[in-house]
């Protein structure tokens, strides 16, 4: 190995707990949310990949990131390697999310303080998604 080259140990962390989310999910997909779990996901609505309506893409509260609730009143939960797609509602109106995983910034279940974060590190210092930005959505 030359002095120039070097493992990626930053990538591989934040590739294995995506890995982490993936399987939760896909779980979830499978077999519904267990006993009190449920999820906050925030994500970068701007990423590649991310597919949100016109109608939300158009809503500046959802500009730059977006905080989803996976608890009661979601459908359609499929999960695949590289994203994952959800049905939520927004203001009483059925949207499909399309979000892969690298666009993932926080990943929360609040029923064990369970949270991980992703990257750049925005969110609260505990791992909470969101902040004080107001882009969350409890579905």
């Amino acid at each position: 190995m030359t002095a120039d080259q070097s493992i990626d140990y930053e990538a591989l962390t934040q590739d294995a707990m995506r890995g982490v989310v993936r399987a939760v999910l896909a779980n979830a997909a499978r077999s519904g949310l267990p006993g009190d779990h449920h999820f906050y996901i925030s994500f970068d609505t701007q990423a590649p990949g991310v597919i949100l309506s016109k109608r939300l893409k158009d809503n500046p509260k959802y500009r730059h990131e977006m905080t989803i609730v996976l608890q009661h009143r979601f459908w359609d939960l499929s999960v695949g390697d590289e994203r994952f797609e959800v049905k939520l509602t927004f203001d009483g109106i059925p949207e499909r999310l399309v979000v892969p995983f690298t666009a993932v910034k926080v990943f929360f279940d609040p029923s064990v303080r369970f949270g991980l974060q992703f990257d750049d590190g925005e969110g609260s210092a505990d791992g909470e998604p969101g902040g004080d930005d107001g882009d969350r959505e409890i579905t």
